[in-house]
């Protein structure tokens, strides 16, 4: 399953040869997030894997990004001792326009559209017929 994220670049690493046939890039991403009536920043760091590390090359910090990745978990032992990691694997980098804040304005409603003459009779004119003992009004 891929998932996507939108957000200001923050940061990037150098490339990291790990070993003779793999080599990593991370970065991070800054987001803005709601939580009730508060703001709350989320700093999100990606890996960047063997080609892929050349994704960022022509980006530069404060560039608004959409990233595409893959969550992947890992398993590591050592003498007995047992660690697991989790890694955001992005795939796929776009610039992204910056997000603007949405002003919200209460623009007055349209006034209704006078029915046609014949479509609709004027309110209040129909005779009410008495509800029954069981009968409920909707």
């Amino acid at each position: 399953m891929s998932y996507e994220l939108t957000g200001k670049l923050l940061q990037v690493s150098e490339v990291q040869q790990i070993s003779e046939r793999f080599k990593k890039r991370e970065f991070v991403l800054e987001r803005e997030r709601m939580g009730g009536s508060m703001v709350f920043t989320d700093y999100i760091k990606f890996q960047l894997v063997q080609d892929r590390v050349e994704l960022v090359n022509d980006i530069e910090p404060g560039e608004m990004l959409k990233v595409n990745f893959d969550i992947r978990g890992n398993k590591w032992e050592k003498n007995g001792e047992i660690k697991y990691f989790t890694n955001l694997e992005a795939w796929k980098i776009e610039k992204a326009a910056a997000e603007q804040p949405q002003a919200v304005t209460a623009a007055a409603p349209p006034p209704p559209t006078p029915p046609a003459s014949g479509d609709v009779p004027p309110p209040g004119n129909e005779p009410m017929e008495p509800l029954g003992d069981d009968d409920l009004p909707f």
